[in-house]
């Protein structure tokens, strides 16, 4: 067992970053001769949804501190950098919808420290697509002159312009991964999970290869109806009434996960910062302390809002996906492929709406969704977006 093991179904990618590891490791311990350049100081981990950036990034970080070298999983470098209590391990996953020049400014100086445990400073950025433009002019700065024991991960869709500028794209070494085989998520859901294999073989078959979805599909009887909820709606439009309640319902999920993620972690939050101000205190000086606390609560609230905003958005763009999904199977189904299914416990729905609708129409239908993500992006209101979307696939 080592820290790789926790990247599924990348063996191409995980051979690059070990040898890259061994490499940073004799370094570390002086036994290395060739050029300081040898460990590449920004990497940009690119692949779609599920695919394991982030996780392959905190493997990799893990290597980096690992006492041997080799991510053995054993040692405490190993274990604190997967745990994320690493102290020179530094990982920004952004809980708003964008990644502020606030915050990267501070994690530019946080890294330009040398490391406390003589080995290397690690930056991990879960999301540089939401990078904002004065964010990545000062991360940037920091990539074109990295400290000597500093490496900057950074993990985003794909390496285009919209997702990542082309100047900090330019100075990092890039690698792609690819989306995992059902057969190798089933198998991490048994052996890594213990869960059964009906249910493992099952969750792997309709994530659409990324990993944490099977795991929480297996485990979260909740996600599961959500799923089965989303995907009766294709065949459930026969009334222009059904769209709205089909959009009610789908808005009303989104925000039941925000509330459910955010709400006790909201209210912990505010209190811990109201104690840290001092408020409930009566000593000398606590009633100046109190009012003062005032700006920092309503910042508190802001980050939460936005918080909310993004967890909602991403179960709304989760429900799309699934979507988007059913109807590449109706023309998978009409043209007679063999491609493998997305959600192949639906095929007879599939087939049936193969039979009623021409392709032209299904293709509508699938445009129709993916233009609706795209409305979400542009901040669109959900509520809007979707039921204009639901409209299209009515009428189809």
């Amino acid at each position: 067992m080592s820290v790789w093991s926790q990247v599924v179904g990348q063996p191409d990618s995980v051979a690059v970053l070990t040898a890259s590891a061994t490499v940073a490791a004799s370094m570390v311990d002086g036994t290395f001769s060739g050029s300081a350049s040898a460990v590449p100081h920004a990497w940009l981990f690119t692949g779609p949804p599920g695919s394991g950036r982030s996780v392959a990034a905190r493997a990799f970080a893990a290597a980096l501190q690992c006492e041997s070298g080799t991510g053995c999983a054993q040692c405490a470098g190993c274990r604190t950098a997967m745990a994320g209590t690493h102290a020179d391990v530094h990982v920004v996953v952004p809980e708003g919808l964008s990644i502020s020049v606030a915050e990267m400014r501070a994690l530019v100086q946080i890294s330009a420290r040398r490391p406390t445990g003589a080995r290397w400073q690690v930056v991990i950025i879960t999301d540089a697509d939401r990078l904002t433009e004065g964010a990545a002019n000062a991360l940037l700065k920091a990539v074109e002159e990295p400290p000597e024991r500093t490496v900057f991960l950074l993990c985003a869709p794909s390496d285009h312009p919209e997702d990542v500028p082309v100047t900090i794209r330019s100075r990092c070494r890039h690698l792609g991964l690819r989306t995992p085989s059902a057969e190798a998520i089933a198998e991490v859901l048994r052996t890594r999970d213990g869960l059964p294999e009906d249910m493992a073989t099952w969750a792997a078959s309709v994530c659409g290869g990324h990993v944490g979805r099977a795991r929480r599909l297996a485990t979260d009887e909740a996600a599961r109806r959500r799923r089965e909820s989303v995907l009766r709606i294709p065949m459930n439009l026969s009334r222009i009434a059904d769209v709205f309640t089909c959009a009610d319902d789908l808005v009303k999920s989104a925000e039941a996960d925000a509330s459910e993620v955010s709400g006790t972690r909201d209210e912990a939050e505010k209190e811990a910062l109201k104690t840290a101000m001092g408020h409930g205190g009566t000593g000398k000086g606590t009633a100046s302390a109190t009012r003062g606390s005032a700006a920092a609560i309503k910042e508190l609230e802001r980050r939460q809002k936005s918080r909310a905003t993004r967890t909602q958005r991403d179960a709304i763009d989760l429900a799309l996906v699934d979507l988007a999904g059913f109807y590449r199977d109706v023309l998978i189904t009409t043209a007679g492929s063999p491609a493998t299914l997305n959600h192949p416990d639906r095929a007879a729905d599939t087939r049936q709406a193969a039979t009623r609708w021409p392709p032209d129409s299904t293709l509508k239908r699938l445009e129709a969704v993916l233009t609706c993500r795209e409305a979400l992006e542009l901040n669109v209101k959900p509520r809007i977006a979707i039921e204009a979307m639901l409209m299209t696939l009515h009428q189809g």
